[in-house]
């Protein structure tokens, strides 16, 4: 059974929505009741929003069809003198696969819109769509038969925030297309690509992602830290000469006979200081009381 969608309609409810039925070109063929067709007989949709059908997906379907049959029928309609397929292109392809002679179909009166809209709402129930396929069939919608975003959105159940985004979509280069097309890529992650320049840019992250396995949320952050303008170091000048730090460093270095390092202090551009350090480096306990007792600190007064 068809799941519902967001707003309640399905196939089923578009079907019923029909007010007549022509006659089919075979007699075989009943009017909106089920009825069985030769699946020779039976043309593919050339609008079908889903071009990409998963092989271990329909081998499965292959195998429960030869086990159990088509049990949910194909919606077919009448266009000139033959039968074109409105809905269940997996199960058609099944049932061929399986040598199925016929298979049971719903004939049903409808046009070209109405049979995309069908389309689209079947395979967007079942989750069938790559985001690239369902922004195709809204363009198709929008393009072939003029239809508002907002109109769009009402006859497939979804929000026109949703069916925006997605005909978003369709302006990503092709390659990232393709990425998406595969399942490389989901739809959140073309969302944030759209908003790189250049396209040379959208496609090196996206390379990214598929290597890095990025979600959505670690590509945003890889984005922002590229956007975080670089830190320029606080312009600052030491306070004592060089040449003196390094003959201070040396005469401490004779007088405690161990490495003495002295850090000057600064003056930073706005004028604050950074203050200084002496380290008298030591290595164990007895050296430590050699360096104490030549700064004149005995054991006593500790």
């Amino acid at each position: 059974m068809t799941k519902k969608n967001e707003s309640g309609c399905g196939p089923d409810v578009l079907v019923a929505e029909k007010k007549r039925i022509t006659p089919a070109p075979d007699a075989s063929a009943e009017r909106n009741h089920v009825t069985r067709l030769s699946t020779g007989l039976i043309h593919v949709n050339p609008m079908q929003p889903r071009r990409i059908f998963r092989d271990e997906a329909l081998s499965e379907l292959i195998a429960s069809v030869r086990e159990h049959g088509i049990l949910q029928p194909l919606l077919v309609r009448q266009k000139e003198n033959r039968f074109e397929l409105v809905a269940g292109e997996r199960r058609l392809r099944a049932a061929k696969a399986a040598n199925l002679p016929d298979v049971p179909v719903i004939l049903i009166d409808i046009g070209d819109q109405e049979a995309l809209e069908i389309a689209l709402i079947e395979n967007l129930q079942r989750d069938d769509l790559n985001p690239m396929e369902e922004a195709e069939g809204y363009r198709e919608l929008a393009g072939r038969f003029g239809l508002t975003q907002d109109e769009i959105a009402k006859r497939v159940g979804k929000a026109r925030a949703s069916v925006a985004n997605r005909m978003r979509l369709l302006d990503l280069p092709s390659g990232i297309k393709k990425l998406l097309e595969s399942g490389q890529l989901s739809a959140g992650h073309g969302k944030v690509l759209l908003g790189i320049e250049p396209d040379a840019e959208k496609e090196l992250l996206a390379r990214q992602i598929v290597r890095d396995s990025l979600s959505v949320r670690a590509l945003e952050k890889t984005i922002d830290r590229g956007r975080k303008p670089t830190k320029k170091p606080r312009a600052e000048k030491t306070d004592l000469p060089i040449d003196y730090v390094r003959h201070l460093s040396d005469k401490l270095h004779q007088h405690f006979g161990t490495a003495v390092h002295i850090n000057s202090t600064k003056t930073l551009s706005n004028g604050k200081k950074i203050k200084g350090s002496i380290q008298i480096d030591y290595y164990n306990s007895e050296d430590l009381t050699r360096v104490l007792e030549i700064l004149g600190i005995t054991s006593d007064d500790l």
